[in-house]
């Protein structure tokens, strides 16, 4: 099993700055493709970022040019870096990781618990 650890949401002021960490743990043979998604209540799931094992980003439009996705693969962790927030990234935000757990084997997604991020003056 994989176990997906998220921190770092909370309350800021328009045009503050957030960093969310996600902390992949347990029976980890290799990670994949690494992202953040966001959910508001009544709406689906949309991708916020991703990077892949090799470092390649892709970004949601809305995000691009504030937020910053990175990683560190020997911790198996994935950060978002999100500046000049603005009200409407307010709701929750949730890591998904896609990893295997021994060589050559099947890949499965995983998902954090989701962390609230609330931009508001």
């Amino acid at each position: 099993q994989v176990q997906l650890v998220e921190s770092g949401g909370g309350l800021v002021q328009p045009g503050g700055s957030l960093r969310l960490s996600c902390a992949a743990s347990g029976s980890i043979f290799s990670v994949n493709d690494m992202a953040w998604f966001r959910q508001a209540p009544g709406n689906q799931r949309e991708l916020v970022a991703a990077i892949t094992s090799g470092g390649s980003t892709n970004y949601a439009d809305s995000v691009k040019g504030r937020f910053t996705i990175s990683r560190d693969n020997a911790k198996n962790t994935v950060y978002l870096q999100m500046n000049s927030l603005k009200p409407e990234d307010t709701t929750v935000y949730y890591c998904n990781v896609n990893a295997n757990h021994y060589r050559l084997g099947p890949m499965y997604d995983y998902w954090g618990q989701g962390t609230q991020v609330t931009v508001s003056s």
